[in-house]
């Protein structure tokens, strides 16, 4: 071969004039030519490596960071950042806690009934083994209720202002405590309950008995019983323990006598007057705080209305001995009809009552009513509870003047300290 000019190469290739090698016979070994390879291709520049962000930087995203706002490699920065700097870090902490305070765990707004839903759900599914006796159940609500709406106090709501209401004789009375007292004077009066199970007396085996009142100023004088909200817990366990030894005491425990003093009640209307006092306490805590609370649900406010109409009867033939009820106007044999008020309440857990005016064993008689007084349910509470006078309720009254005061005035002594 030649080359342009016609020379003969020395290696035996002919090579074109644009210098670009064809590779002959003598194999690939020869490609490898120095003089031959191409140009190397330029390698680029390294990127430059970004400055780390400047405190002043890091300090804005704390903000964001607290909130989990940041990217992965701004919260990378932020957080290798606190572990150099002292005040970042107690600023990051400082804004963790207020995140957390806008997102409680926990919060007053559930519903008040959510517990008892979720049981009714669970237990429709499968019954439980040792069931709740239908009497003792408003006292398990509403402890329970009561209980979720203290679970968020602080030291400063415990020791809350409440002012305690109740009617005696022919006035209200009433008397200042706390929130923490509230619920020390619970655990004194059913602590008497207690004591009718067999069950240790929360005050000891020298506080006084059958005497809700004496109890409670007990508890609240006593020095080695600070006042304090430490008294939550053994209160609700002696709730515990009283609806458990029912639910595994059969049904005669019904029957048991709870001694209150001046009289005393079948266990099963015990439980249902604590559970209407728990209520009725809860109720004086909340308002005290600015917070709302519902009434109990129909049937179990049912049970307790039902509970002060029968009542009624008893408590009006004491005040009557009392001089302060009006005399009866016709004694009748034990059983026999006699003059009878009909006590209407309107509303969730209402119904309609007679009620013997002139003497407890009297048999009310629809044909021998003599008076008729109407009240919503809640308001008839209240004036059970001696939260507002005879002269406040706004009732519906039509007939015997003289018997609607006496019946008024009666529901309003049925509360007590």
């Amino acid at each position: 071969m030649t080359d342009p000019s016609g020379a003969p190469d020395d290696d035996g290739y002919e090579r074109p004039g644009d210098g670009n090698r064809i590779p002959g016979p003598r194999g690939a070994a020869d490609d490898l030519d120095p003089r031959h390879a191409p140009d190397p291709r330029p390698v680029p520049d390294p990127p430059p490596v970004a400055a780390p962000p400047t405190h002043g930087v890091l300090k804005s995203l704390l903000g964001a960071w607290a909130l989990a706002a940041c990217s992965a490699e701004e919260t990378q920065a932020v957080e290798d950042h606190l572990t150099e700097c002292a005040p970042c870090a107690e600023e990051a902490l400082r804004l963790r806690d207020a995140v957390g305070l806008l997102h409680p765990e926990d919060s007053l707004d559930l519903k008040p009934l959510l517990r008892s839903r979720v049981l009714e759900d669970c237990l429709g599914k499968r019954p439980a083994r040792i069931p709740v006796p239908a009497w003792a159940t408003p006292y398990d609500t509403e402890t329970a209720r009561l209980d979720a709406l203290l679970q968020d106090f602080g030291d400063a709501e415990w020791h809350t202002p409440v002012r305690l209401k109740w009617f005696e004789g022919e006035r209200g009375q009433s008397r200042r405590t706390t929130v923490a007292g509230v619920i020390g004077h619970l655990l004194t009066v059913d602590g008497m309950v207690a004591t009718a199970l067999g069950l240790d007396d929360p005050l000891g085996p020298d506080a006084p008995q059958g005497n809700p009142s004496k109890r409670t100023e007990h508890f609240w004088g006593c020095p080695d019983r600070p006042v304090t909200r430490r008294v939550r817990e053994p209160w609700r366990e002696q709730g515990h323990t009283l609806v458990r030894t029912v639910s595994f005491a059969g049904r005669g425990v019904a029957e048991l006598a709870v001694d209150y003093g001046p009289f005393a009640l079948p266990l099963g209307d015990a439980f249902l007057e604590r559970a209407f006092e728990c209520w009725v306490h809860a109720w004086d805590i909340a308002e005290a705080v600015d917070y709302p609370y519902d009434p109990p649900s129909g049937p179990d406010l049912h049970r307790m209305i039902d509970l002060a109409a029968r009542l009624l009867p008893g408590a009006l033939a004491h005040r009557r001995r009392s001089g302060l009820a009006a005399p009866p106007r016709g004694l009748v044999a034990a059983g026999a009809p006699g003059r009878t008020l009909h006590l209407e309440i309107e509303g969730s857990g209402g119904g309609s009552w007679d009620i013997a005016l002139d003497s407890p064993a009297a048999k009310p008689s629809p044909e021998h009513r003599v008076a008729h007084i109407a009240l919503d349910g809640a308001e008839f509470c209240q004036l059970a509870a001696g939260h507002i006078s005879p002269e406040e309720a706004a009732a519906g009254q039509q007939g015997d003047r003289e018997a609607i005061r006496d019946v008024l005035f009666t529901a309003a002594s049925l509360s007590r300290l």
